[in-house]
């Protein structure tokens, strides 16, 4: 199981953020929400995909509804 990773928004593609994922890594994404910048989490349990935000915690339980989560909210690059 690996560490945290930080990056940015757009900076990976998706199957790069998937493969972090997928290996055991919790990604960081730094987004500013309110004037101020917070994290967003993503986790992987073998199971099922996390999306820990600021205001919410949704999951996703297939790797595309996940992709279509990083494309839609601007945290993966555009392939």
């Amino acid at each position: 199981m690996g560490g945290p990773v930080r990056i940015e928004a757009g900076e990976h593609t998706a199957d790069e953020i998937i493969d972090l994922l997928e290996t055991g890594h919790r990604v960081l994404i730094g987004v500013e929400v309110a004037g101020s910048v917070q994290d967003v989490v993503l986790r992987y349990d073998g199971e099922t995909y996390h999306c820990d935000t600021p205001t919410s915690l949704h999951r996703h339980t297939e790797e595309s509804e996940m992709r279509g989560c990083l494309a839609r909210m601007g945290y993966a690059a555009e392939d």
